[in-house]
């Protein structure tokens, strides 16, 4: 299942333009019970609440903010075998920033509790376009 990048794939993010602001979606599924390395046990959403509140100081740091937040309710279009837990973007002022706080030695120390949680994500970054009225 994909929970971190793969080098290419971060290789390839790093190559974007690093001074524009990125929106990060986020689509996660959460696995039933935690897989710890050192053998804790938690539930899924309790190692991605404890990823989320120790991570949080640093994603506020880096001027990183929550700007949308789904509950999934299902696959309309696309394989129904992705089944999301939780869906939201997270807005970065820079892409320098995300990269920032993902290579932050405080972030790496804390990163294993995200790598407990999760089954499968998708993280896909985007520069926002002006909205409108029309789809396209």
């Amino acid at each position: 299942m994909n929970v971190d990048p793969t080098r290419a794939q971060f290789d390839a993010f790093k190559s974007l333009p690093r001074d524009q602001p990125v929106n990060m979606l986020n689509l996660v599924k959460l696995r039933d019970q935690a897989d710890y390395k050192d053998g804790r046990t938690a539930t899924g959403e309790e190692a991605y609440k404890s990823y989320g509140a120790e991570s949080g100081p640093i994603f506020a740091r880096v001027g990183g903010e929550i700007i949308w937040r789904g509950s999934p309710k299902g696959m309309l279009i696309g394989p129904e075998s992705e089944d999301w837990d939780v869906a939201f973007i997270a807005r970065y002022p820079t892409l320098g920033a995300f990269l920032e706080m993902v290579t932050d030695p405080a972030y790496q120390a804390i990163v294993f509790h995200r790598q407990a949680a999760v089954a499968d994500s998708r993280l896909i970054p985007h520069h926002e376009l002006e909205g409108g009225t029309a789809f396209g």
